[in-house]
C-alpha cells in the first residue's frame, strides 16, 4: 500500500507529514495510513499539471499516442485485477465479485476511451458550411486544460476511471483527489500509470480531506475545470467556487429514483431487479431506484415477495465466498442510514423488513437490507436519499399518478418502468423527468452511454462521447478563401 503522494511523476511525502487512518469496514480495523495533502501538495501537484500542459507537450502529443498510454493503462489494471479487487474490498466493503467487476470496467473505460482519442486524432476539426462562399469555416476541438476531479468512494477506483481516462484522451492533464474514505486504488493507479510510461504531471494524486486538499482544489486559480462526483450540498460548494473564476464544471450528484412496477410485469423479475437497483454495492449507488411504486393490485404481493427475497440475501465480509451484501463504507455511513431509518419511523413509515443489525455480526458496519412501507410522501425517507441498503414502498392506482410521484423530487438522475406493455414502458420512460431511465431492469450501466441527470442530480454528461467532450473546448477557425479584396471601406 502506497504511503506517499504522486506528483510530477514522483513519490512524495506530503509537505506538513500528515496522515490519515483508512478503516477495514468489515473488521472496524485500521489497514493503512494514507498520505494527507494540504494546499502546499496540491500546489505542486497543479504546478506539474499546469507544466506538463502548457510546456511539455501533452495536448499538442498525436491523440494516437496519447491512446497508447491509456491502452497500457487498461492492460497495468487487467494486470493486477485480483490484487485491486482485494484492496477494494478491504477498503470500501463490497463483495469481491462486485470488485472484480468495477476493475474490469475501469480497465474497459481506459480502453473505450483509447478509442475514441483514435477518432478525434482522425477528425479533429469539422467543417462548417456557412452563408458566405468567400469565406470557409471550421470547428476544432481541443483539451479543456488543467482538470481538478474529486471522486467519492462508493466506485473508488472506477469513478477515477470515468474522470482521468476521457480527460487524459482529451489531451487535459489531472489533479485527482479520492475520498479520504477509499484511497488506496487510486494510489495504485498512480503506480500503474507510472509503469505505462505516462509522462511527469500528466495525471496527479493527491489523497487527503475534503476540508483541505478538496477545498485546495476547488478553490486554485490555475486550475480550468472542475469534475466532481458526490453529495448536492458538496457539489453546490463547487459550482460557487468555479463561478469565482468561471471554471468549466461538471457535477454528478445524488438521486432519488423511482421505480415503477406496473400489474402486468413478471413478478419475481420485478422483485429480482428491485433487489438489485438497492442492494447491490449495499445501496451505496448514487442512481440507486430507492423509491418503489407498485401498481395497487400487485402489491401485496409484490412486497411479500420481495421481504422474502431480502430475507434469503447473505450477508457478511466481502472476502467471504457467496456474500451479497457487505458491510457500509464507515462508522460515519452507518450511523446516517440507521438515523434515517429511526427517523422514516418517527414519520409514520413501518419497517417492512431489516433496519438493524444482522445477528451474529458484532463487528463491521453491517445493516439488513431494509424494506419500509407506509412512507410519507412527504418524509425525508421518501424525498431524500439515505445512500444504504434501503428501499421506499409505496402503491399507485393510475399511470398518470406514479409519473407525478415518480418525477415530484428535487433530484433527477435516473428512473426505471417494468411493464409488458412495451408502449406503456415507452410512454412511461419518456415522462420521467431523469437523465437515465431503464425499462424492465435496473442500474445496467455502459461506458458507451451518456451517464447524468437532470435538475439537482447534476450538470454535464460522463461516459461516451458525451465524457470526451466534457474536456474539450470548441474553437472556431474561419479563413477569408477569396482573391478579391475585402474592400469594406471602399466606394
Amino acid at each position: 500500500m502506497r504511503t506517499e503522494l504522486y506528483i510530477d511523476g514522483q513519490w512524495v511525502r506530503p509537505v506538513q507529514g500528515k496522515t490519515f487512518p483508512t478503516v477495514n469496514p468489515a473488521t472496524e480495523e485500521v489497514i493503512h495510513a494514507i498520505p494527507s495533502a494540504t494546499a502546499e501538495d496540491v500546489d505542486r501537484a497543479v504546478a506539474a499539471a499546469r507544466r506538463a500542459f502548457d510546456g511539455d507537450g501533452w495536448p499538442k502529443l498525436d491523440a494516437r499516442s496519447r491512446a497508447r498510454y491509456l491502452r497500457a493503462i487498461a492492460a497495468g489494471i487487467r494486470k493486477r485485477l485480483d490484487e485491486l479487487a482485494r484492496l477494494e474490498v478491504v477498503d470500501n466493503g463490497k463483495p469481491l465479485a462486485e470488485a472484480r467487476g468495477d476493475i474490469e470496467d475501469s480497465a474497459g473505460c481506459f480502453d473505450y476511451y483509447a478509442g475514441l482519442a483514435e477518432e478525434l486524432a482522425a477528425a479533429p476539426a469539422e467543417e462548417i458550411m456557412v452563408s458566405d462562399d468567400r469565406f470557409t469555416s471550421k470547428a476544432v476541438r481541443e483539451p479543456l486544460g488543467v482538470v481538478g476531479a474529486i471522486i467519492p468512494w462508493n466506485y473508488p477506483l472506477l469513478m477515477a476511471a470515468w474522470k482521468v481516462a476521457p480527460a487524459l484522451a482529451a489531451g487535459c492533464t489531472v489533479v485527482l483527489k479520492p475520498s479520504e474514505l477509499t484511497s488506496l486504488t487510486a494510489l495504485e493507479l498512480g503506480a500503474i500509470a507510472a509503469e505505462a510510461g505516462l509522462p511527469a504531471g500528466v495525471l496527479n494524486i493527491v489523497t487527503g480531506t475534503g476540508g483541505e486538499a478538496g477545498q485546495a482544489i476547488i478553490d486554485h486559480p490555475l486550475i480550468d475545470k472542475l469534475a466532481f462526483t458526490g453529495s448536492v450540498p458538496t457539489g453546490s460548494k463547487v459550482m460557487a467556487a468555479a463561478a469565482r473564476d468561471i471554471k468549466r464544471v461538471s457535477l454528478e450528484l445524488g438521486g432519488k429514483s423511482p421505480f415503477v412496477i406496473f400489474a402486468d410485469a413478471d413478478i419475481e423479475q420485478a422483485v429480482e431487479w428491485i433487489m438489485f437497483g438497492i442492494f447491490w454495492n449495499q445501496g451505496q449507488v448514487c442512481s440507486a431506484t430507492s423509491r418503489v411504486l407498485i401498481e395497487a393490485p400487485v402489491y401485496e404481493q409484490v412486497m411479500a415477495r420481495l421481504c422474502e427475497a431480502a430475507r434469503a440475501i447473505s450477508i457478511g465480509n466481502g472476502l467471504d465466498d457467496g456474500v451479497l451484501l457487505g458491510p457500509l463504507v464507515s462508522r460515519g455511513q452507518y450511523d446516517k442510514v440507521l438515523a434515517a431509518i429511526e427517523a422514516a419511523r418517527d414519520a409514520g413509515a413501518t419497517v417492512a423488513f431489516g433496519g438493524k443489525r444482522p445477528e451474529g455480526l458484532d463487528k463491521g458496519y453491517y445493516l439488513e437490507p431494509t424494506i419500509l412501507t407506509e412512507v410519507p410522501a412527504d418524509s425525508a425517507a421518501w424525498r431524500e436519499e439515505i445512500f444504504g441498503p434501503v428501499v421506499c414502498a409505496r402503491p399507485f392506482e393510475t399511470e398518470a399518478e406514479a409519473v407525478e410521484l415518480a418525477n415530484d423530487s428535487r433530484y433527477g438522475l435516473a428512473a426505471a418502468v417494468m411493464s409488458r406493455d412495451e408502449a406503456r414502458a415507452e410512454r412511461v420512460a419518456a415522462a420521467f423527468r431523469a437523465g437515465i431511465v431503464w425499462i424492465n431492469c435496473s442500474q445496467p450501466t455502459f461506458t458507451e452511454a451518456p451517464w447524468g441527470g437532470y435538475k439537482q442530480s447534476g450538470l454535464g454528461r460522463e461516459l461516451g462521447r458525451w465524457g470526451l467532450e466534457n474536456y474539450l473546448e470548441i474553437k472556431q477557425i474561419t479563413s477569408y478563401a477569396s482573391k478579391e479584396p475585402w474592400g469594406w471601406y471602399l466606394n
